[in-house]
């Protein structure tokens, strides 16, 4: 049985006072004697991270198997009945894994465990992803004649049997599920620190209010419209992400109110224990001697317990806050055990929720909920609050070196109360000398130090509370860098290339990745950055806290790094997504082999690179080039024959005039985005791109005085070698002359608007989305 969450008579909000003690190198050594055992907590948390990353990649590899084993092919390599056997065993897996992430005790030997399954589930699918390729990219005599891939892939397949049954029999040997562990809804030691958390604020309540909660509160007692002495119950539902101070506003408001009979403060949060719930209502609703006498006069039950409950509050003027509210069948619970239906007495309930979606479901038979978004301070307030609780003055200010400290820790906290009072905490007993230098530790001191705890708990409990297959979505935006707005589209995009979205039940994919973007809105997990006229969400950002918890997770799982974390290196480890910022490099030391996208962001320095080994990329899925682009850069595209997202859109310049057609080999290529370069038509070869759903192409403009010098362009481009005449003539701009005199060797210079495109573009039968390009016809020749 799951052990009861405790009813808190007394609200506490979650703006903890974290003050930094018995500092060593700037960072407190102190921990708490009423911590619930922090630091076991924290490993049992990277745990349940560790499972459930393990579930998700686990489900990927089981939707490989499946359609390679019902491949044809499979049986020609005698393979098949292998493959079916991983199919079984991952599904056994997974079942599994879905049990441990329910056990209340998790050891580092299940850790290691769910380590070894995620990674053999990587390879698994990488493995079975090219044989899949093998079999999509050739006939089926020129596959029979391959024998010696046919082999080759053969063992890997037998390889990955043999490791998987012994990954499998380590869980036996080891017994590191114990069933008698698994809970229907288990009780973490997670749940006892953030309530401990909670219940520390009272300190930082009013300084809360004297710096931005006065407004808010006033808006909520206005929209709760609690003189109204009559009516159907009202709910009110107040959202917006962990450490904005929701619990801290509705407990001023909680505390102003009058001429109700009775009140009650439950808080919910992800786990609780039904029947201590339902007498921790009665108690502050009804009184002790209510409670007492019904445990007294009746054998305990629930039902019993709710009817007599919903009866005594039929005509009373009741007020109850729910806080933290997580699932909406708690929701429906707690209203049908505890407010009836018919009471008309103008009763209010506020509810604290994380969840937009979720506040929407919080109705009543007789009226729909108002829901109140809670935002962060405003820049000025948050500076006040920052300099309140670290003892200084608004005179202080004055000081450049301070005021651009201060302007930086409220940017990075996102004017969050929780995280300016964490961070506040610490710098005051610091030296202002010394901030900077803790400023710049917070990414790596969110993983271990206690006085960020309350911090990175605020992230990853709602982390832990998605379900599975947002996990991978969410952690994907750890690759782009601090501050950048993500277009939806882009993202979901992404997001189906590598697997994370799968069309179902006739929905298309890109509806579903569209649906999973709206939902980590609603969870506040992302924020909105750009909303058209219709209220649709067109691209988000992701607060700074956020991501950095977000980074040190995906590194842990291995699952993405980029250059710009500078706290470690990227080579030695197996990342599966790797993004680069401005030099694009690669580090000898990563494996690429196993690199699923490859991101470069911003302008790299035109300077001569170490070329790229783009074999060794022979699993990319996505690759995503931001920066200034050549020809060169993407003549390598035909090798990468695992690819279904190519973007080679530059923000600035590109220098790309034709598209190699050797393009045609991506026959899972589903988005091609080429961005605006000087690439006047497209291959023929586009047309045998039987997945592609997405193509975006538009042309750069020709300077008008470059065709008075065309012939002069034309004779030296044909005479000379292009590369010694642009060398010696235009050194001054030699990739911007380079490309226009390779267009005028090769035919391709032209002021004509729009892109081309062959006669048989009406072949690709999944293509949806066909941009900024100008049909025209043209002749057989041409084409």
């Amino acid at each position: 049985m799951a052990k009861a969450r405790r009813v808190v008579p007394v609200p506490g909000g979650n703006l903890a006072g974290w003050v930094g003690r018995g500092t060593k190198n700037g960072w407190s050594t102190h921990t708490s004697s009423n911590s619930c055992e922090r630091i076991l907590t924290g490993r049992r948390e990277m745990a349940d991270t560790v499972l459930s990353m393990a579930r998700s990649m686990v489900g990927g590899a089981l939707s490989k198997a499946a359609s390679a084993a019902a491949d044809e092919m499979s049986l020609l390599m005698g393979v098949r009945k292998d493959i079916w056997f991983i199919k079984d065993e991952l599904e056994t897996m997974q079942a599994f894994l879905v049990a441990a992430e329910a056990m209340k005790e998790k050891d580092l030997l299940l850790k290691v465990w769910a380590k070894q399954v995620r990674d053999l589930s990587y390879n698994i699918e990488d493995c079975l992803g090219e044989f899949m390729v093998h079999v999509a990219s050739q006939s089926l005599s020129q596959q029979l004649m391959k024998l010696k891939d046919r082999h080759r892939i053969a063992m890997q397949i037998r390889d990955l049997k043999s490791r998987l049954e012994e990954v499998s029999n380590r869980n036996t040997r080891y017994n590191l599920i114990d069933k008698n562990q698994v809970l229907a809804r288990a009780f973490d030691e997670r749940d006892c620190c953030m309530e401990d958390i909670r219940n520390q604020s009272g300190s930082n309540i009013d300084e809360a209010e004297l710096v931005g909660f006065s407004k808010p509160k006033e808006e909520l007692i206005k929209l709760l419209d609690n003189h109204a002495r009559n009516g159907p119950a009202r709910v009110v539902c107040v959202v917006g992400m962990g450490g904005l101070g929701k619990t801290t506003l509705t407990r001023k408001v909680y505390e102003s109110m009058e001429n109700f009979s009775c009140c009650a403060w439950i808080t919910v949060s992800q786990s609780f224990f039904r029947m201590d719930l339902l007498k921790g209502m009665i108690k502050q609703l009804l009184g002790d001697q209510a409670l007492k006498k019904q445990l007294e006069a009746n054998v305990v039950q629930e039902d019993s317990l709710a009817e007599y409950l919903r009866k005594a509050l039929l005509e009373k003027r009741y007020f109850v806050v729910l806080d933290d509210l997580w699932n909406l069948d708690d929701w429906k619970w707690i209203k049908s055990i505890a407010f009836p239906s018919s009471n008309t007495k103008g009763s209010r309930i506020i509810v604290t929720t994380r969840d937009v979606g979720l506040a929407k479901e919080c109705t009543l038979e007789s009226s729909r909920p108002l829901i109140y978004h809670h935002e962060p301070l405003e820049t000025n307030y948050a500076i006040k609050l920052l300099l309140k609780k670290t003892g200084k003055s608004e005179e202080d200010m004055k000081n450049y070196q301070m005021k651009e400290i201060v302007t930086k820790i409220v940017k990075k906290s996102g004017c969050l109360p929780l995280a300016i009072l964490t961070i506040g905490g610490m710098l005051g007993t610091r030296v202002i000398s010394e901030w900077q230098s803790i400023y710049d530790q917070i990414p790596s001191e969110l993983e271990s130090n206690q006085n960020l705890e309350a911090m990175r708990r605020m992230v990853t409990l709602s982390y832990h509370h998605l379900p599975s297959h947002l996990k991978s979505c969410f952690l994907y935006l750890s690759i782009f860098p601090e501050d950048s707005v993500i277009k939806r589209r882009r993202l979901v995009e992404r997001w189906i290339a590598e697997g994370f979205v799968i069309a179902r039940d006739g929905v298309r994919a890109k509806d579903v990745g569209n649906s999973y973007f709206k939902d980590l809105i609603n969870r506040s997990m992302i924020q909105p950055s750009k909303v058209n006229i219709e209220g649709t969400v067109k691209s988000c950002q992701v607060h700074d806290i956020v991501r950095d918890v977000m980074i040190s997770i995906s590194r842990d799982e291995n699952f993405a790094c980029s250059t710009w974390d500078n706290l470690t290196g990227i080579g030695g480890d197996n990342f599966r997504h790797v993004a680069y910022q401005g030099s694009w490099c690669p580090d000898k030391g990563l494996d690429w082999n196993h690199v699923r996208s490859f991101t470069v962001f911003g302008e790299r320095p035109m300077k001569p690179t170490p070329s790229v080994s783009w074999p060794d990329f022979k699993m990319l899925r996505v690759l995503d080039l931001c920066d200034t682009l050549t020809q060169k850069d993407i003549n390598f595209i035909g090798m990468l024959r695992h690819l279904k997202y190519v973007s080679i859109k530059p923000k600035r310049k590109s220098y790309v005039y034709k598209l190699p057609r050797s393009i045609g080999k991506l026959q899972g290529l589903q988005t091609l985005d080429v961005g605006t370069s000087f690439v006047v038509s497209l291959p023929t070869e586009i047309t045998k791109l039987a997945s592609l759903r997405s193509l975006r192409c538009s042309k750069r403009s020709i300077y008008r005085n470059l065709f008075k010098t065309y012939p002069l362009v034309w004779l030296g481009s044909t005479f000379c070698l292009p590369n010694m005449y642009t060398r010696f003539i235009f050194a001054d701009n030699p990739l911007e002359i380079t490309t226009f005199v390779h267009m005028a060797w090769t035919g391709r210079l032209s002021n004509s608007e729009g892109v081309r495109v062959p006669k048989g573009i009406s072949n690709l039968k999944e293509l949806e989305i066909l941009f900024v390009i100008v049909l025209r016809t043209i002749n057989s020749r041409d084409a």
